[in-house]
């Protein structure tokens, strides 16, 4: 594979030489390929690297550890001229995922709780106290978290908003804000983390198809 591609040549090189493929019905789903074997569709992470350790993503949070719990992993290692890729199954991927979930777990336990004792005191002193709220007022707490769609459905009085719903504006607002605050900036996975993995030089597709087979036996 030549070197130096944009992420989205590497991806498709990588699907192309491990005989993946992506689904178009996925949409955004977040699945980079998948690998039809046994009846089942496999989704992948497909990830590379020519500095050892691999980045992930931006904003780690809760979302990425739910998707990536079940997802295989494939790995491409461009290091000092030498390629090679490893694979990872999700047993084989669940400590370092599983540290992560850890690290972030109290922040949104935080994130959950503190919502909840804001009180309608406390919301007058953000937006002032006022009998119904407008479109305006809710938009200016939640901006563009929500469309338009969802601020009207949101409405529980004559186009508006009575103090209780705009206090679940604000509750919303604030976790919204806390989560944010509790993701990682692309956690690196450490180039050691991948010690022992066997290397796959030749025959890439054949020999994926192998382990994934070997992994789908042991779970089973």
């Amino acid at each position: 594979m030549a070197k130096n591609f944009q992420d989205d040549d590497r991806e498709a090189a990588m699907i192309a030489l491990f005989d993946l493929y992506k689904d178009p019905a996925e949409g955004r789903s977040g699945v980079d390929a998948f690998l039809h074997i046994d009846g089942e569709s496999i989704p992948f992470e497909l990830k590379t690297t020519s500095q050892g350790s691999v980045t992930t993503v931006r904003d780690f949070g809760l979302d990425h550890i739910k998707k990536w719990k079940h997802k295989h992993w494939l790995i491409g290692f461009f290091i000092q001229g030498v390629e090679y890729y490893k694979y990872g199954s999700p047993a084989m991927m669940e400590p370092w995922i599983a540290s992560k979930e850890a690290y972030i777990a109290p922040d949104f336990k935080l994130a959950h709780l503190v919502p909840t004792k804001i009180s309608l005191e406390d919301m007058y002193h953000i937006v002032g106290r006022k009998k119904q709220y407008t479109y305006d007022d809710a938009k200016a707490i939640q901006k563009l978290q929500y469309n338009r769609e969802k601020y009207l459905g949101l409405q529980d009085v004559a186009e508006g908003y009575s103090p209780s719903r705009m206090l679940e504006i604000i509750k919303d607002r604030a976790q919204y804000l806390i989560e944010r605050g509790s993701t990682l900036n692309n956690p690196h996975i450490p180039f050691g983390y991948f010690d022992g993995w066997t290397e796959i030089t030749h025959d890439h597709g054949k020999q994926l198809r192998g382990m994934v087979q070997h992994y789908l036996q042991g779970r089973g």
